[in-house]
C-alpha cells in the first residue's frame, strides 16, 4: 500500500484577476485572461485597525468589468482544495465535492456562471472518465483545475494532451503528488499564464 505518511503542507494558493470577456488575446472565443498581482497583507484604514474584505478574500478589489478569483491546491491526503471565483466558492471540503485527483471548474468565459464540477482519481480511477469529461468541453469554456494527493499516476499521452490544448506547461511533466493549480480555456492559442506547480519529491510504492 502506498505510504500513508502526511507530507508537508504545500498547498499552493494564487490570486488572479480574470478579466470578464475572458479572450482577446490568449484566445479568439470571448475569453480574454488580464493576471493580476499576488499581494501580502491587508490593506488598513486609518483609524480604528480593521481589515478590508474583498471578494475570495483578496488583499485588493479587481478593477472595473473583470472576475476576481482564488484558488488553492489540496496538501498531501489532508486538505482538500478550494477555488472561488467572484466570492463564490465552486470546489471545497467544506462543500463536499472535491476528491483526489483533478478537481475541476467549467465556467462560462462570458458570464463567469458556473457549468459544473467534478473531479478524477488519478491514483485508483480510470483515466477514460476524465478523457470523457474533458471532450464534452466548449469552446469559450473557462477551465479552472487544482490537485488534490495524487493526480498523475493514471494520467496517459492523450488527457496530458488534451489538457496542454487547454493551455497548460506543465501537464506533461506532471508527478506523483505535484502541487498543481491551473486556469486556461477551450481554444486557447496561447499557454496560459494562469499555472504554478510545486514538485514532490515522493515516489509512490506501487501503481494500480
Amino acid at each position: 500500500m502506498r505510504a500513508g505518511g502526511i507530507l508537508k503542507l504545500a498547498a499552493l494558493v494564487s490570486v488572479f484577476f480574470l478579466a470578464v470577456f475572458l479572450a482577446f488575446q490568449l484566445l479568439e472565443i470571448n475569453m480574454d485572461f488580464n493576471l493580476g498581482n499576488v499581494f501580502g497583507s491587508m490593506p488598513v484604514e486609518e483609524g480604528p485597525t480593521r481589515l478590508e474584505r474583498y471578494k475570495c478574500g483578496l488583499s485588493k478589489p479587481c478593477p472595473e468589468g473583470h472576475f476576481s478569483f482564488k484558488m488553492a491546491s489540496g496538501a498531501a491526503s489532508v486538505v482538500g482544495p478550494k477555488i472561488c471565483l467572484e466570492d463564490n466558492i465552486l470546489m471545497s471540503g467544506v462543500k463536499n465535492n472535491v476528491g483526489r485527483g483533478i478537481n475541476i471548474a467549467l465556467v462560462n468565459g462570458k458570464t463567469g456562471d458556473l457549468i459544473k464540477t467534478d473531479h478524477f482519481d488519478m491514483w485508483a480511477g480510470d483515466v477514460n472518465t476524465l478523457i470523457t469529461f474533458l471532450k464534452t468541453i466548449e469552446e469559450g469554456t473557462v477551465v479552472m483545475m487544482a490537485t488534490f494527493d495524487d493526480s498523475a499516476s493514471k494520467l496517459n499521452d492523450e488527457s496530458r494532451k488534451m489538457i496542454g490544448e487547454l493551455g497548460s506547461s506543465s501537464i506533461s511533466t506532471l508527478g506523483f503528488r505535484d502541487n498543481w493549480i491551473f486556469v486556461g480555456g477551450k481554444g486557447i492559442k496561447t499557454k496560459s499564464p494562469f499555472e504554478q506547480v510545486e514538485q514532490n519529491q515522493q515516489t509512490p510504492d506501487f501503481v494500480e
